[in-house]
């Protein structure tokens, strides 16, 4: 009876050992690198290698080139300065009409986030109608709200705050 009870604390002892950590099995697949607004990278895709240089390019570039809106506290009408910026994403995304965006509105930590992400959205609406008004094909655009999920400024003051009340563009 003693070396059936070792054996079975042996057994359960490799069970625990085992079971700890519950995290899922790693898919490769899906490692895709990510990126954060603003995040300078260097395309490092082996498969690149093998492909003719085209000559033109990336959309990926073509996104980075693309310059940030920013808004007043509790606002999405567009300023008079984010619409020159606007003006100039027009003009680089005219130059290249096979790259689509995605136009993300954003907020600071003020207010409910029920109340952030509908500000968020409102905010990436006005961005999106002023790029149509201006000749961009509203088929090359489309919007999300990340609310005040996504700061890239962490104070707790007007500096930080003005940066994270924001439209910025990422790909599609």
């Amino acid at each position: 009876m003693t070396k059936g009870f070792f054996i079975g604390l042996m057994v359960c002892g490799l069970l625990v050992a085992g079971c700890g950590g519950n995290k899922p099995p790693v898919d490769d697949t899906m490692n895709t690198p990510t990126t954060q607004p603003g995040d300078q990278t260097t395309p490092t895709d082996q498969g690149d290698a093998d492909r003719p240089d085209r000559g033109d390019v990336q959309s990926s570039e073509v996104i980075a080139s693309l310059k940030t809106v920013y808004f007043d506290f509790d606002k999405y009408n567009l300023r008079d300065d984010a619409r020159r910026t606007l003006e100039r994403n027009a003009e680089i995304l005219k130059e290249h009409p096979d790259v689509s965006v995605v136009i993300e509105g954003n907020c600071d930590e003020r207010g409910t986030n029920e109340y952030n992400l509908a500000l968020g959205e409102n905010r990436a609406n006005a961005v999106r109608d002023y790029l149509t008004r201006i000749g961009i094909d509203a088929s090359r655009l489309s919007t999300i709200s990340y609310g005040e999920e996504r700061p890239v400024a962490m104070g707790h003051d007007e500096a930080a705050w003005s940066q994270n009340r924001r439209a910025e563009f990422s790909a599609r």
